[in-house]
């Protein structure tokens, strides 16, 4: 993952900036491994991104990556669900309460 975290990071703060409360779900689903700046990557999107109200989740956390996450003590700040349409429903309902 370390040749596309430069990539990653702009994309994730584009969508970060553009929206007012993001909603930002990572699918894990193709990414085997990760090294310090990937996760540095995701830490800097969920400190973003909870300072402007909104949420982050993930979703298809392999082994690896899982370990990581726990390892790393961060298994508590990002939300994770088991699929896609239990995110977006999340999402959704705490949308249309704060509106």
């Amino acid at each position: 993952m370390g040749e596309v975290i430069p990539e990653l990071r702009e994309i994730l703060i584009k969508q970060i900036d553009k929206s007012e409360r993001p909603c930002i779900l990572i699918n894990f689903g193709r990414v085997y491994k990760m090294d310090s700046a990937g996760l540095g990557t995701f830490i800097v999107a969920y400190n973003m991104v909870r300072s402007k109200g909104g949420r982050i989740a993930i979703i298809n956390v392999g082994k690896h990556i899982k370990n990581l996450i726990v390892q790393s003590r961060l298994i508590n700040i990002f939300e994770h669900f088991r699929t896609e349409d239990a995110a977006i429903k999340a999402f959704s309902n705490t949308y249309l309460k704060n509106y």
